[in-house]
């Protein structure tokens, strides 16, 4: 399997699904970003609404993303000649990195694209200056 090296090892569970069930033959499409204040996933998504969406943090403390399109009445009788872009159930659990602020993390939907903001815990060293003293 192909790795990039310059990503965080710890991303490499981001990109190995090939031990991930799917219940269909195509997975949607996924962008991880990362910039000095956090991180990004990217899921495409066209056609979803954030209804059909479930975005949590399991037991484990990863980040599950669960999305499935209720199919209405005018798709139940409609005859698709190929239909690319169609994700009917969709899951996915992300190993998140330890650096990851787990109680801000922020979801959105739009353009057919699903955002997951994953922010870094600010850790802001404190040096301080003291005397040890020998016992």
């Amino acid at each position: 399997m192909y790795r990039d090296n310059w990503l965080p090892e710890v991303f490499n569970d981001f990109f190995n699904n090939s031990n991930m069930p799917k219940p269909n033959a195509t997975a949607p499409a996924i962008n991880v970003l990362e910039s000095e204040g956090g991180y990004t996933v990217e899921l495409a998504a066209p056609g979803m609404q954030k209804e059909d969406f479930d975005v949590n943090i399991n037991a484990d403390g990863d980040l599950t993303i669960k999305m499935e399109k209720k199919e209405d009445e005018s798709e139940k009788n409609a005859h698709y000649l190929r239909r690319e872009f169609s994700y009917s159930k969709y899951e996915q659990t992300l190993i998140l990195p330890d650096d990851v602020d787990r109680d801000k993390i922020g979801a959105k939907v739009a353009n057919g694209v699903l955002t997951v903001t994953l922010p870094k815990i600010n850790r802001q060293e404190q040096k301080v200056s003291r005397t040890i003293e020998v016992g």
